[in-house]
């Protein structure tokens, strides 16, 4: 599986570069656009005698954004892959590095048109992290890893592209799959697996919108996606939610503030919320937001 993702990561930096059939198409037609933006971040605190006190700390964090769309007739492929990962050092911490940040996501959307702005559409996507994650300060039991868990969503449906900016892709027959591929975590039945599985099915309806715009205002590049599911089979009402958003401010050719939010709502996924009498975790549905915000080297390209 790791050198599938390797594959993919390549697949999308490479594709299109020289993706011709004819050299003199080449010179005059352009079917593919690569896009990506990649951004290092690193913020340190130091305090020395501060009356109001402090903690000294390092933070690192990376973020890879790619895309490769395809464009020709009435034929469009569009490919997305996001990779991050971030760590963090705190002074006095026994803890060490500790994870801030962890991801991989890849999606791949084909369509052909149909009527007007509306196309025929398939779509696959794929997401997961690369090292275990805890529960801070507990370093014992890992409450995620590798492919634990991972999702891979395959979905039949209609998509709607007003602007090359903006996508509405509307699916009533949608398969996704929860992996745990982790014995502890798959016995504990983590992620909406059953206990002892590593592997759920489940058949819905699926919404994905997504709108990408260079200098939205000036020197400012913003990215957002938003994925719904429901479930047929298992209530229904209980969407699951995945919203994402990406804010690049450039400073300079280089220098860029970037901020990145990710909320999510799974109501299989079970969330620690407080401690019973005997100190056992009392679990509960929870929403889950992450925020990360970074001042850093970023390096932006549009061919």
């Amino acid at each position: 599986m790791k050198r599938t993702i390797i594959a993919l990561s390549a697949f999308i930096l490479l594709t299109g570069m020289n993706f011709t059939a004819h050299g003199q198409e080449a010179d005059t037609v352009k079917y593919w656009q690569n896009s990506g933006v990649l951004s290092l971040n690193l913020s340190q605190s130091s305090f020395t005698n501060w009356a109001a006190g402090g903690q000294n700390s390092v933070a690192l964090n990376g973020l890879l954004n790619l895309g490769a769309n395809y464009k020709k007739g009435k034929s469009a492929w569009d490919n997305a892959l996001t990779i991050g990962y971030g760590k963090m050092l705190q002074q006095g911490s026994d803890l060490g590095w500790v994870k801030t940040d962890d991801r991989i996501d890849f999606q791949s959307k084909y369509g052909k048109q149909g009527s007007g702005k509306w196309f025929y559409s398939g779509l696959m996507s794929f997401k997961t992290q690369m090292t275990p994650g805890y529960n801070y300060p507990n370093t014992e039991d890992k409450i995620s890893d590798f492919l634990a868990p991972a999702y891979l969503l395959f979905s039949l449906g209609m998509d709607y592209k007003p602007a090359p900016e903006f996508s509405l892709f509307l699916s009533p027959l949608t398969s996704k799959n929860t992996i745990v591929n982790d014995d502890y975590l798959s016995s504990v039945g983590a992620f909406g697996v059953e206990p002892g599985k590593k592997f759920r099915s489940e058949l819905g309806a699926y919404l994905n919108a997504a709108y990408k715009k260079d200098e939205i205002v000036k020197n400012v590049n913003f990215l957002t996606r938003l994925d719904l599911f429901s479930n047929y089979l298992h209530n229904p009402q209980n969407i699951d939610v995945s919203w994402e958003m990406l804010l690049v401010l450039k400073v300079n050719e280089f220098i860029s503030a970037t901020v990145n939010t990710h909320l999510i709502y799974d109501d299989d996924i079970l969330i620690k919320v407080d401690e019973g009498s005997g100190g056992e975790a009392i679990m509960g549905k929870r929403t889950q937001f992450k925020e990360v915000i970074g001042v850093g080297l970023t390096y932006k390209f549009i061919k």
